[in-house]
């Protein structure tokens, strides 16, 4: 059975950039990463989330963390050129990324954000994101990921 393409790997698709979609088993009770590594069969580390923050001075940015870690809010805020931030809420990802909870990725969103990728990134040959709909990830080159979205790397 081929596997649906999503925007953002069609998007990667035209950018010349490879990877390779990863199906797995979507649970809604348990979205976090860490059951998206147990169905990969993958260390957590390797397995990034995209979190979406408002920062108090810049607006919108993302963060792309290993599911092992949270997200420190005074070094995003900081990273982002802003003295303060937060998570934006659940019910206002769709409107502003085009994506859900539990199938955000950094490629593809409405519009393009500033966009943080932990330093834990580069330790890997491929990292695991999603691409963009629950139930499938990318698993692509972190610096592929890094140069496509503009982004850049911090100890988050």
């Amino acid at each position: 059975m081929a596997l649906q393409k999503t925007n953002a790997a069609r998007l990667l698709d035209a950018a010349g950039i490879s990877y390779t979609l990863v199906p797995y088993e979507v649970d809604e009770e348990h979205l976090e990463a860490s059951h998206v590594a147990e169905q990969l069969g993958e260390d957590l580390d390797r397995v990034f989330k995209t979190l979406v923050l408002r920062g108090d001075r810049n607006g919108l940015f993302v963060c792309v963390m290993p599911g092992s870690l949270e997200v420190d809010l005074r070094v995003a805020a900081r990273i982002s050129g802003n003295k303060n931030c937060a998570m934006i809420h659940v019910k206002e990802l769709l409107p502003l990324t085009g994506y859900i909870r539990g199938g955000c990725s950094p490629v593809g969103m409405k519009k393009p954000l500033p966009t943080f990728i932990h330093e834990s990134a580069l330790l890997y040959d491929t990292i695991y994101i999603s691409a963009g709909v629950r139930g499938l990830q990318l698993c692509l080159s972190p610096q592929d990921l890094i140069n496509y979205v503009g982004a850049g790397i911090y100890p988050i």
